[in-house]
């Protein structure tokens, strides 16, 4: 999707359309970093991650709002319905972008036919601008959707790498960032040709396993398949939060540690979930972070099991230097259905009491499916979710 937050808030105000706009967090608080923007903001050199004050000095009659993430769910949801309705073979991978195997629906129509009867749709439904890369696999699917923005559709086939995909520098590849390319360029690698051609040795000398796939990318190889599964695998569920002002306030941290691990009990909820090992995040005054975990004999999932560890690592590695930055995390994540149950002294005489229960339930799952039973779940759950940055919703469109 183009400028996704931003054309969701000009699709449902389209007093917005042709307007510089921004999408950032609180202005007053230190959480004012541009998030997205429109293509008019963008011209005036308006950029993701841009600190807002810095945005307005390069643009000043640009509008400002805060991030909407209920409305950008919705939108998504749909986008991802309609993908769905061309093939089951589809992966999202964040909340404005997925990919999809049009393998076997080529006898419906050729793959531009589809895109572009897509990107229709998508703009007669929902107001919404996309870009859509055509490929024999991800990796160029993926650098084809870049290549042409807003409203874009570009095929790119492996004959056509020498002379439209080597060309472009090296940090325009997809999987290399900001570090990476650093260390490529001090190999001489200024293009993604010149990767393509780099001894696959001296890569691996510098990056590992990941010099040798991104050499295989480079060449136009990626044998990865669209999972429409990948979604579940969830290993970690977390929340992190920037402070309005550094502090060593341990009030104001332990309200915000009661805070976080509320998060991640209500996502575990949602996801019926539970992990066995906790991390916490702290980043200090000058930007220095680090991370401590702690592995547990058991799985846990509630906020009081959650907050007890989290303290004890806070409590212990917090060098009492002023915290810019909290985040705790639930790793080793689980689904319920696929943790044994183990019981003990206290809990087996409540698991007994209820074993016709569970029988009779069996028995009726067995009779009419394994989904006739569906837990209830507090709707307030999904009125608190607030943040597009997790994973764990990008199944919605399914239900």
């Amino acid at each position: 999707m183009n400028c996704f937050y931003a054309s969701v808030e000009m699709a449902y105000n389209p007093e917005l359309k042709g307007k510089p706009l921004a999408i950032a967090g609180n202005p007053e608080e230190r959480k004012g970093i541009i998030v997205t923007s429109s293509y008019e903001a963008r011209a005036k050199g308006v950029k993701t991650t841009m600190p807002l004050w810095q945005a307005k000095k390069l643009c000043p009659e640009l509008i400002v709002m805060r991030p909407n993430f209920d409305r950008y769910r919705a939108a998504s949801k749909e986008i991802f319905k309609m993908l769905s309705e061309i093939t089951p073979h589809v992966q999202p991978v964040s909340i404005d972008e997925g990919y999809m195997d049009l393998t076997d629906i080529e006898h419906d129509g050729n793959p531009i036919d589809v895109a572009t009867n897509l990107q229709k749709r998508i703009v007669d439904e929902l107001d919404l601008p996309s870009s859509i890369g055509i490929g024999p696999n991800k990796f160029l699917a993926k650098m084809a959707s870049d290549m042409k923005k807003p409203l874009g559709i570009t095929v790119l086939r492996k004959r056509e790498l020498p002379h439209i995909l080597w060309p472009m520098p090296i940090e325009k590849m997809y999987g290399v960032g900001k570090k990476t390319g650093e260390k490529l360029n001090k190999l001489e690698i200024n293009t993604i040709g010149d990767l393509a051609k780099k001894d696959v040795y001296e890569l691996k000398q510098v990056l590992g396993i990941n010099g040798e796939r991104l050499k295989n990318r480079a060449n136009g190889m990626d044998t990865r398949t669209v999972d429409p599964d990948a979604v579940h695998e969830f290993k970690s569920i977390g929340s992190s939060q920037t402070l309005s002002h550094d502090t060593t306030d341990e009030k104001e941290i332990r309200n915000l540690m009661h805070q976080l691990s509320d998060n991640v009990e209500r996502r575990m909820k949602r996801k019926k979930a539970a992990g066995r090992s906790i991390q916490v995040m702290i980043r200090y005054y000058d930007h220095t972070t680090i991370t401590r975990s702690k592995k547990l004999n058991t799985y846990i999932e509630t906020k009081e099991d959650i907050l007890q560890v989290a303290n004890e690592l806070l409590q212990k590695h917090w060098n009492l230097e002023p915290i810019r930055l909290l985040g705790i995390t639930l790793q080793d994540v689980e689904e319920k259905k696929n943790i044994g149950e183990q019981l003990n002294l206290f809990t087996y005489e409540q698991r007994a009491k209820k074993e016709n229960l569970y029988i009779a339930m069996d028995a009726l799952s067995a009779k009419y499916g394994k989904n006739t039973f569906k837990q209830l779940t507090n709707s307030e759950d999904e009125e608190q979710l607030k943040t597009s940055f997790q994973k764990d919703f990008l199944d919605d469109y399914k239900r």
